[in-house]
């Protein structure tokens, strides 16, 4: 009788200990989860690298399409992995679409930057018939806007998987004479 008293007792000591640890690590991980591993914003920065291509057209209207080859780089702060899949990015002038950039699925690392180089067409007979254009010409200052949704998974200790929405947008401010381009941009993670 004295064994299984003392084996009982051993049991609920090795129990409780084995409990309160077990609390303090979901205490741990639970800390580092909104802390450590908490989503940040990702930096996102646009740089025009090269003039890919100029249609004009005369007939039956007049049509100018200006093709730009841009490079965007996303600075992950984050621990986490982010897989995205194929989206688009859209440049508005006043309110009117006037380019589309194609991006195509990819991976951006924990921690890590990742270039995403695409080619924007321009539809500038589009940014021509807005009637602010001459205004904007006048002033030396011309404002677009530019939005871009990714739709993928975030990847955490590439175990823990979780749908993610990463939505950024751009104010670009382009100053004629001087050919200065200012951009402003904020990013989201919708988990």
């Amino acid at each position: 009788m004295v064994c299984g008293k003392r084996s009982s007792k051993c049991l609920k000591c090795c129990c409780g200990i084995t409990s309160i640890l077990l609390i303090i690590v979901l205490i741990v991980l639970t800390i580092l989860f909104f802390t450590l591993f908490k989503p940040k914003e990702p930096k996102i920065t646009a740089k025009p690298v090269d003039l890919e291509k100029i249609n004009l057209l005369f007939f039956p209207t007049i049509q100018l399409n200006v093709t730009l080859g841009v490079v965007v780089t996303v600075d992950n702060r984050n621990y986490g992995g982010f897989k995205y899949q194929n989206g688009t990015a859209y440049v508005s002038y006043r309110g009117v679409v006037v380019a589309e950039a194609p991006v195509e699925d990819g991976r951006i690392p924990a921690r890590g930057k990742q270039n995403i180089s695409s080619s924007l067409t321009i539809f500038a007979d589009k940014v021509i018939s807005n009637s602010n254009f001459l205004g904007d010409i006048l002033s030396g200052v011309m404002n677009f806007s530019s939005t871009t949704t990714l739709h993928g998974e975030v990847i955490v200790l590439k175990y823990f998987k979780q749908k993610a929405t990463s939505s950024s947008s751009c104010d670009i401010s382009i100053v004629l004479q001087s050919q200065i381009i200012d951009s402003v941009c904020e990013s989201k993670v919708e988990l």
